[in-house]
């Protein structure tokens, strides 16, 4: 099939899982790419909390690299299960007592997966040696009608069409857009206990196989198990942009983070310190931001970005994977299954489409983002979880 890639080389930025569904889907069509990831290989990060994949975007894109099987096999079964607590640990909303069904035609089923082994099933997919690893990104060059990338392992390549998908804090975005991040107000502490049935066995036990949400006070904190063991957390509370360089933490230390939790959430219950009993942990702070709902840039001929790269956003919707994964799936057919005269016509295209999706889905994320950490917060997300399953308990 003739296609604007053919005789192109494509080189993608980024491992994740946007680059690497990109990768397949391209790869499919017979067209030369290459992902250059930074990790040295595929097992030297640990990854990170489950990811729930939607029916019209993360899932649609998995189907359509023919990949769908494999999830269904290394999907956490009962994962999405959630219980909705206050500050002092009582449960207002759980369903982990309803029946699990793995309904993949439903649009509202929304199956968990670990980090790791989505990747994996997106790097055993490709063709061998399609991923050169250790290639940290560090410039690019115009070279003849692409360009010449250079990494800072010193080693450099040649691509027609370069796609970014680096991430939240790209190097390859002010290439094509010098438009700055808007600090959301809600800054993240994000955390991983190993073993956690050891080292945290009471939260463990709470979270049963699933996820806590807990909110009061304008705060947040959300647990989730990972099947190896381990419980991730992330913390949610509303800190000045400049917090980091302003807070005296030491995030390496644990007791100088669980100091600053019970100053923070001094009217939560003790229960949450057990995340700080353990020194199998690991806290890392990250402020919480988006870009304009209104962005756009001019589209190159042979360069573009896809996921957090073009549309970072909080995590309080789920979408940051699943935008990610269409981004790759609306790219990949824009320019090997449509009529476009030129690449360029095609990125044009297809930018347009991303930018205006994820402007709708980054506003909603918003407005999530604030209910959560809102004085009534809780129970507003109380009403909306007993709406939605024709639920009529009070609230207690």
């Amino acid at each position: 099939m003739n296609h604007l890639l053919e005789h192109k080389k494509v080189a993608i930025i980024g491992g994740g899982p946007g680059g690497l569904t990109l990768a397949n889907l391209l790869q499919q069509k017979g067209i030369a790419v290459k992902v250059y990831e930074r990790d040295a290989n595929q097992y030297t990060r640990q990854q990170g909390a489950t990811l729930d994949l939607h029916h019209e975007s993360g899932l649609k894109a998995l189907s359509k690299a023919g990949l769908l099987e494999e999830f269904k096999k290394h999907y956490r079964i009962g994962a999405d299960k959630l219980c909705i607590t206050n500050a002092q640990a009582t449960p207002l909303w759980d369903d982990h007592q309803d029946e699990v069904i793995a309904d993949f035609g439903n649009e509202d089923f929304r199956p968990e997966i670990d980090r790791g082994p989505l990747r994996d099933i997106l790097i055993e997919a490709l063709l061998p040696e399609t991923i050169i690893w250790n290639s940290h990104f560090e410039k690019l060059q115009p070279l003849e009608n692409g360009w010449e990338i250079f990494f800072k392992n010193g080693n450099s390549a040649y691509a027609d069409l370069v796609i970014g998908v680096d991430g939240a804090n790209s190097k390859i975005r002010p290439y094509l857009s010098n438009i700055s991040p808007i600090y959301s107000g809600i800054t993240i502490v994000e955390g991983n206990i190993y073993h956690a049935a050891q080292n945290a066995p009471t939260l463990w036990k709470m979270t049963n196989g699933g996820k806590i949400f807990a909110m009061g006070s304008e705060k947040s904190l959300i647990l989730s198990t990972k099947g190896d063991g381990a419980l991730s957390f992330y913390t949610g509370t509303k800190e000045a942009e400049n917090w980091l360089q302003t807070c005296a933490i030491d995030f390496t230390n644990k007791d100088s983070v669980k100091k600053w939790f019970m100053e923070s959430y001094a009217d939560w219950s003790d229960i949450w310190l057990e995340i700080f009993d353990t020194n199998e942990s690991y806290f890392v702070p990250r402020p919480m931001y988006h870009f304009p709902l209104n962005q756009s840039w001019e589209t190159q001929s042979n360069l573009t970005i896809i996921g957090d790269a073009a549309h970072r956003m909080p995590p309080y919707a789920g979408e940051g994977v699943n935008m990610a994964m269409q981004d790759a799936l609306e790219l990949a057919e824009a320019l090997t299954e449509s009529n476009f005269s030129s690449i360029q016509d095609a990125l044009q295209a297809f930018e347009k489409q991303m930018l205006a999706r994820t402007s709708v889905v980054t506003q909603d994320t918003l407005i999530n983002t604030d209910l959560i950490h809102s004085e009534n917060g809780l129970a507003e997300m109380l009403a909306f979880f007993k709406v939605e399953n024709k639920d009529e308990a009070e609230i207690v």
